[in-house]
């Protein structure tokens, strides 16, 4: 069966793109249609070649740019390419940065220690809706949080994330929310799913009480 799969590659080590686009080039019906090294390349890629599936770094840090939040450039192609399907392989532990994306469902994990026939089952999703999470990203995710997360944890809110959990616990709708900020309603719930998975809420009740009981000034503390 013929894919006919666009694929972008990114990441900012040329070694991993060439190990992955060989491996992707022995596939039938599959096109590297462009590669990208940093962020703005990709975006800028994005913007002007379409594909099916993107295969992207989490991190990639700009040139003498200031360290950002890693979540930045997923949520921003999310925001801008909704239909787009994501496999991010990356090299981080930081469970609760990867308790995010896993909780969005729309992104596949691999770590990059994982083989290359486990980043063709992220890829050709054929038979499945489901984003693909590695071996190796499934067993992080499976460690109990620290201390039942009494503490905070490496992830500080930012400041966009309390600015949308006060305005929700105030009583404001999602839609309500981005009208105020001037930004898109998936945004406003990505941003509201990164703060509960920060401060280990799993529903909207516990949230509140988070909220009430004082976590967000406690996260503040830390930043």
């Amino acid at each position: 069966m013929n894919l006919n799969l666009r694929i972008i590659l990114a990441d900012d080590h040329p070694f991993v793109l060439l190990g992955v686009r060989a491996m992707l080039e022995t596939r039938a019906g599959v096109a590297i249609v462009g590669q990208a090294v940093s962020q703005t390349s990709l975006i800028k890629l994005l913007r002007r070649t379409p594909c099916d599936v993107l295969v992207t770094d989490l991190s990639m840090p700009e040139p003498g740019a200031a360290v950002e939040d890693e979540l930045n450039l997923i949520r921003q192609i999310h925001a801008e390419w909704p239909r787009l399907r994501i496999v991010v392989m990356s090299t981080t532990t930081n469970s609760a940065l990867l308790r995010v994306l896993a909780s969005d469902g729309a992104v596949s994990l691999l770590s990059k220690t994982e083989s290359m026939h486990e980043l063709w089952r992220a890829i050709d999703r054929r038979e499945s809706s489901r984003p693909y999470i590695g071996n190796s990203i499934a067993t992080l995710l499976a460690t109990p949080r620290e201390a039942g997360c009494e503490r905070p944890l490496a992830l500080p809110l930012s400041g966009m994330q309390k600015t949308v959990v006060r305005m929700f616990v105030d009583g404001r709708s999602i839609a309500e929310i981005a009208a105020t900020l001037g930004c898109h309603r998936r945004t406003v719930t990505w941003q509201k799913r990164e703060a509960m998975v920060k401060l280990c809420v799993t529903n909207d009740p516990s949230l509140f009480s988070c909220v009430r009981a004082g976590e967000i000034l406690k996260f503040e503390s830390h930043i």
